[in-house]
């Protein structure tokens, strides 16, 4: 461990210059101490590391030299693919891996190659999980992502909106949507996807498995999303819609919206047009159609417009002033 936290104190100061203790501190996750300490080592190992006092000094190596220990290991060549984020490589138990691989990678390029990937790294980040959602909670992630890496069979206890069941999974891969995890695993010869913070338990067996010949993890989640999807329609809601409305629909529906507009009929005197929406099965369709408030009308199918209006009706009752003061509401 002390061997290759050396080579990535080595590793920083090429990459970044001049370092005070503390800032190799944080980025080593170590004490001020123990950093000395290392130092000290890197000198009486032959590296030429330089130390100036004062409150703008630091360490930083002679100028022109530069090491050549930046080989990567398996694990860090492949953790190099979650560069551009950082957060989900730390969840799936790779961050201090591709920190060690970014370090690596940057030493040996050439001087103007890698301060350029300097800017680009100090520029562009990826924020993965959605606003106003807390993520769901994975305790079991790493185990699972070490199960998907070594091919190892799992045997997981998982709940799903029937009942908990009992599954022994091929993991075959993982897949990061909206900032939620999934896993692609393949169960009694069908490819199927899993919530990964509905494992209840996990267990990672000794025993592996063969993937299937020709598996590709992009296709078939974007097979298994259109499924999904497609599950989830119900139905066709004609709604008549203000200007006010066209503007929320792609926000509030995303790529639906956008294709209802689309195809949306001419504009009447008012503004006012006429879409047809997909939409979910009725209890989630009442809900959905409301955030649009009395900036859209719903106009087929009947009952969706009835169970709108029981909607409408209900809470204008609750929030009738009279009502409210009668029950000794100020």
């Amino acid at each position: 461990m002390r061997a290759d936290r050396l080579l990535t104190a080595l590793l920083l100061l090429q990459n970044r210059g001049r370092m005070t203790a503390t800032e190799l501190a944080a980025a080593l996750e170590v004490s001020v101490r123990t950093v000395y300490r290392d130092i000290e080592a890197l000198g009486a190992a032959g590296v030429p590391v330089c130390a100036d006092r004062g409150p703008d000094g630091g360490y930083h190596l002679m100028d022109g030299y530069r090491t050549r220990l930046t080989g990567l290991t398996d694990a860090e060549a492949g953790s190099l693919f979650l560069a551009g984020a950082p957060g989900p490589a730390e969840d799936l138990g790779l961050g201090a891996v591709l920190a060690t691989a970014q370090l690596k990678v940057q030493a040996a390029l050439p001087t103007d190659l890698a301060e350029r990937a300097r800017r680009i790294q100090d520029r562009f980040h990826l924020d993965a999980p959605g606003w106003f959602r807390d993520a769901d909670p994975v305790p079991h992630l790493a185990e699972i992502a070490r199960a998907v890496w070594e091919q190892r069979v799992l045997r997981a206890h998982y709940r799903r909106w029937r009942g908990e069941v009992h599954r022994e999974l091929h993991p075959l891969g993982i897949v990061l949507k909206g900032g939620i995890w999934y896993l692609v695993a393949q169960a009694e010869e069908t490819v199927r996807t899993y919530r990964i913070s509905r494992f209840i338990t996990i267990e990672v067996t000794p025993e592996s498995f063969t993937r299937p010949t020709g598996f590709d993890l992009a296709t078939s989640w974007a097979d298994a999303a259109r499924r999904m999807e497609a599950s989830m329609l119900h139905g066709t809601a004609r709604l008549r819609i203000s200007p006010r409305a066209q503007r929320l629909l792609p926000a509030q529906f995303g790529t639906k919206g956008e294709r209802a507009l689309a195809a949306a009929g001419p504009p009447d005197e008012n503004g006012w047009v006429r879409v047809d929406l997909p939409v979910e099965r009725p209890a989630v369709a009442v809900g959905d159609l409301l955030r649009l408030g009395a900036e859209a009308e719903v106009l087929a199918p009947p009952e969706l417009r009835s169970a709108i209006a029981e909607t409408a009706t209900a809470l204008a009752a609750r929030y009738d002033p009279v009502q409210v003061k009668g029950e000794g509401h100020p």
